[in-house]
């Protein structure tokens, strides 16, 4: 059974994936300058360019990892992890950036790992297409 109006949906999930990007923007573009770029980085630490194409990638493929396990139906444990994955990353800038706070931003990385962990894990297994899209996330993640 196709679900009634199914690119609605991934319309909806790829606003809620870029809110929760805006989100975090609000936050972290004024503390670049002054703030972040004072920081001692590790030699890893990509280009600031890099962030946002980056960024961009990975929510629009948590949006659509998303769609294609709503679309399989009974997806309420997926999507439930999926929007506390989603909380967590929102949660890193405020914290991280807007109450510069690095040593509670890290307990939060944690957290965050794990819920795309087990997202990509219950992902996968209703659908290889959205495992794979959370594939980037997580490796990404990984590095942090």
């Amino acid at each position: 059974m196709t679900p009634k109006h199914p690119w609605l949906v991934l319309a909806a999930l790829l606003a809620v994936c870029f809110a929760v990007a805006g989100l975090g923007g609000l936050t972290t573009t004024p503390n670049i300058p002054n703030w972040y770029a004072s920081l001692t980085k590790p030699g890893w630490t990509p280009p600031g360019w890099v962030f946002g194409p980056v960024w961009s990638v990975l929510y629009a493929g948590m949006a659509v990892a998303a769609w294609f396990v709503w679309r399989k139906g009974d997806a309420f444990v997926p999507l439930i992890l999926f929007a506390v994955q989603l909380a967590f990353n929102a949660a890193w800038s405020w914290v991280f950036f807007g109450m510069h706070s690095p040593g509670f931003a890290f307990v939060d990385i944690v957290l965050l790992w794990m819920a795309i962990a087990a997202t990509t894990i219950v992902f996968w297994r209703r659908s290889l297409a959205a495992g794979l899209l959370f594939l980037p996330y997580l490796i990404w993640g990984s590095s942090d």
